[in-house]
């Protein structure tokens, strides 16, 4: 069996068993054919040839094109797991990837707004123009959830529940969870729908709920977009991304006394392991201010 029956094969998987992104599916579908090229250029165009020298010249070769570790580590767990669903299905040894070291990816602790720039942020959004409104309801919500940008865009109106203030999302994985919101977002929230998306929807008919100045379902660049410009106003320094109000959820939850697991259910993650690194975060945190306080530090 050739590998494009195999490759094919291995995305319809990861695809509709592994309920994968569309945006990993992308990625891995390019790792792999990179991959095949790599083979080719190397005269092995036999995937049942391939052997550990391959797969250390492999490696050798993304670090050659000055690729990340990050990268790196990635397109290699994207061929190590074909060879191992190819072992499985249709009998191709996974042994040249198995064998493979290769340094992990280096761990960088996730940044965060601390609650005096979260707050200069909210007082430079307020406003009482439509669009003021919209942005207002709409980082309310990223940072009361934590939730990914990705899954807010996806959010429609009957995922809220109004009464009980309560947002049902769709994650990686297709898997959906409940997330509470406090106050600060349900009347933000309230005054959007009632006030602003009336006015931005004009001839649009549909029912996601955040929206941009067309009455178009918003995009992710479109939320990146909002906060650069934010920012901006706010007079924040630094590179500032949307899934830093995401960190910045979880970290003022462990700041505040909230248990790994609590806030492991809230963000979503399916393993602990994922929620962890928050804890360094917080650590630093107080290791910082000890330092800056104590006056025998």
């Amino acid at each position: 069996m050739n590998r494009e029956v195999m490759l094919d094969s291995y995305m319809t998987y990861i695809q509709l068993e592994k309920n994968y992104s569309i945006h990993t599916v992308t990625h891995y579908r390019k790792d792999l054919e990179d991959f095949f090229a790599f083979l080719d250029a190397e005269g092995t165009a036999d995937i049942r040839e391939v052997e550990y020298l391959h797969a250390r010249n492999y490696v050798a070769a993304l670090y050659e094109q000055s690729f990340s570790r990050a990268t790196v580590s990635r397109k290699i767990s994207a061929v190590r797991s074909f060879f191992k669903y190819c072992s499985r299905e249709f009998g191709l040894s996974e042994e040249a990837f198995r064998s493979l070291h290769h340094p992990k990816k280096h761990e960088r602790l996730p940044r965060f707004f601390y609650e005096e720039e979260l707050e200069a942020l909210f007082e430079s959004i307020a406003g009482e123009d439509k669009l003021s409104i919209r942005n207002l309801a709409l980082f309310e919500l990223l940072y009361a959830t934590g939730m990914r940008v990705s899954e807010c865009t996806s959010i429609r109106l009957m995922d809220l529940d109004r009464t009980m203030h309560i947002v049902k999302v769709l994650g990686k994985g297709k898997k959906e969870r409940y997330i509470p919101y406090g106050q600060f977002a349900h009347d933000a929230l309230e005054l959007y729908m009632e006030e602003a998306r009336p006015r931005l929807m004009k001839n649009q008919n549909h029912t996601m709920l955040f929206v941009n100045n067309r009455g178009e379902p918003l995009t992710d660049r479109g939320i990146r977009y909002i906060l650069s410009e934010c920012i901006k106003k706010a007079s924040l320094n630094g590179a500032v991304y949307p899934h830093m109000i995401r960190h910045t959820f979880a970290t003022h939850l462990l700041n505040n006394g909230a248990d790994m697991r609590t806030v492991q259910e809230l963000l979503g993650h399916a393993h602990l392991s994922s929620t962890q690194v928050y804890t360094h975060v917080t650590k630093e945190h107080l290791r910082k201010t000890y330092l800056n306080a104590h006056p025998r530090a």
